[in-house]
């Protein structure tokens, strides 16, 4: 008889086991919010590294002056050389 029934109990565990982890799951939500009591206080959400990183961008921009930029050719000046003429002997 043991082993028709260990078949029977094997071949429906799922059937079986859901709806005793369900009650069992119900019930330790609700012992726990009885344990607890009152609502916990709402947490304020934290910006996530992206909305920072946005906000100082846009802070930085506002303390500029958008009409004033180098010339291109102080920025030509600055420039390094070209990579095909780096291992070569400058003329004078």
């Amino acid at each position: 008889m043991w082993p028709v029934l260990w078949t029977v109990v094997r071949t429906y565990a799922p059937y079986v086991t859901f709806p005793v982890a369900f009650v069992v799951g119900a019930v330790g939500y609700h012992l726990e919010w009885f344990i607890r009591g009152k609502d916990p206080q709402p947490v304020e959400e934290e910006k996530s590294i992206l909305e920072r990183r946005e906000d100082r961008k846009l802070d930085e921009l506002l303390g500029k002056d958008h009409t004033q930029v180098v010339s291109l050719k102080d920025k030509l000046e600055f420039a390094p050389k070209a990579v095909l003429n780096r291992n070569r002997p400058e003329k004078n």
